[in-house]
């Protein structure tokens, strides 16, 4: 079901301002999103065109929504997307149908679904990031960096925290984060491998830590936010490196700073650290 436009909505006019819609509308982010467009935080540069929501949900007064995503990426300039793995894997064929640009702060996303998203990015610019966070951004920036320096005489180990009801452990940012390290690990590969080993679990003699290894712990409680912490552990110091998550709505204007660089971007697969330009 799809609630037509209002006239005040400007239905059939050309906004003068960029806009964007956002899929999975009554999502936890989603809904940050959408107020941080309402509220003109973000000023007359950008407005809410609409949204989708499952099928059976009654639609919204307030603004344009659909079950049909087709019709929501016909609508908008830029499609902001935080919905789930499966959903995303046909949201970046619909962008790429339209030639509509696509920011997706999806987590939990396996091989296949990335590699939907990379195929997709032939055809239309994708802003793809695991966190939309500006502070996790240059985080993984900084722990890349430091990775190159210190290379394998230092050990590495991730702790991430996040509220109970998170499903996919570690968080796609506590991997993004491993992913840094790795990257900046290769120019001191000590063994001549590419891919360190990844440890997700320990439990009884798991004998002597390997040398090179990337760690991760998790821990999942209460409500909060995320919590994210990279130390490298020497002989005699340990560096630590970290980000603390308070408020949701950091990541609903990431999203929306994305959606801005990306309006103009040639296809192709982006990150967040393109944004900032790191």
């Amino acid at each position: 079901m799809t609630r037509p436009a209002t006239d005040s909505e400007g239905a059939g006019q050309k906004s003068p301002s960029l806009a964007i819609g956002v899929t999975g509308c009554t999502g936890r982010v989603a809904k940050l999103v959408i107020h941080e467009l309402q509220s003109h935080h973000f000023g007359a540069h950008v407005s809410l065109a609409g949204g989708t929501v499952r099928p059976g949900l009654p639609p919204m007064d307030e603004f344009f929504t659909t079950e049909d995503p087709d019709a929501l990426f016909e609508r908008a300039d830029v499609v902001i997307d935080f919905t789930t793995p499966d959903a995303t894997a046909l949201h970046v064929w619909l962008a790429a149908k339209h030639k509509k640009p696509l920011v997706i702060g999806t987590t939990g996303l396996n091989e296949a679904h990335e590699k939907e998203i990379a195929d997709a990015a032939l055809e239309t610019p994708i802003v793809y990031a695991a966190n939309m966070s500006i502070g996790v951004t240059i985080l993984c920036a900084l722990v890349e960096k430091v990775a190159t320096i210190m290379g394998e005489d230092y050990d590495i180990e991730i702790m991430e925290t996040h509220h109970k009801h998170k499903v996919d452990a570690p968080s796609g940012t506590a991997l993004a984060l491993g992913k840094a390290a790795a990257n900046g690990r290769r120019g001191h590969p000590a063994d001549g491998k590419d891919t360190p080993e990844n440890i997700f679990s320990r439990h009884g003699q798991t004998g002597a830590r390997p040398d090179g290894a990337i760690g991760y712990a998790v821990q999942r409680g209460g409500d909060v936010v995320g919590d994210h912490g990279v130390s490298f552990f020497g002989e005699g110091e340990r560096l630590m490196l970290g980000h603390m998550a308070t408020d949701r709505r950091l990541f609903a204007k990431g999203a929306i700073r994305a959606a801005l660089w990306v309006k103009d971007r040639s296809a192709g697969l982006y990150t967040m650290r393109d944004v900032l330009d790191l």
